[in-house]
Formats: structure tokens, sequence, C-alpha cells
């Protein structure tokens, strides 16, 4: 039962880091999700919180050919890139968002 249990839910995390336009390799544990999920919200969080809109910066699927601001644009995940990688260039990003001037509407 726990192992179906975890089994749904990292399968949920699967679906909403793919909608968003991440890749994954089915190989990703139930953790490694899970991290990718925080760190997204971190991301998202940062970029509202300066004045970024979600729907501009990142748009459906993750893609969006003009966001509003670039830097509040979600980072891809490249095609080899480990999932470790990924959420090192994630926090970086991060971070960077958290120092980019919010913008003023």
């Amino acid at each position: 039962r726990d192992r179906d249990d975890v089994r749904r839910v990292a399968r949920d995390y699967a679906d909403r880091l793919t909608t968003l336009g991440i890749s994954l390799t089915g190989t990703e544990r139930p953790q490694e999700l899970l991290d990718m999920v925080e760190a997204v919200d971190r991301f998202e969080s940062a970029v509202e919180s300066h004045g970024g809109d979600l729907m501009m910066d990142e748009g459906p699927g993750g893609r969006t050919a003009e966001p509003d601001d670039p830097h509040f644009a979600l980072p891809v995940r490249t095609e080899h890139e480990s999932v470790a990688a990924y959420l090192d260039r994630l926090a970086r990003a991060t971070d960077a968002v958290r120092r980019h001037p919010p913008r003023a509407d």
C-alpha cells in the first residue's frame, strides 16, 4: 500500500514537471522528483514575489517564445543533465531572480 502511494505521488510530481516543460528520463527516483518540484516552487515563488507573471514568463508547457522577462523564465532541463546539476542550476536561477529588481506595473 505504501509503495502504491509513493508511486502515485511520484507520478503526480512527474506529471507536474513535464507539464512545465521539464524533461524527465523516467529513471528519476521519487525523492528526486520531490526535490525538483520543491525547487520549481521556490523559483516560482521568487518570480511572483518580484512581480513576474508565470503565464507570461513560463507559458504553457514551459515554453514561451518571448517571455515577459527572460530572468523569470523557468530554466529548461537539458537532455543529459543530471537531477543534481539541474537542481543546482535552478537554485542559481532562483537566486538570480531574488536579486533581480522587482517589476513595477
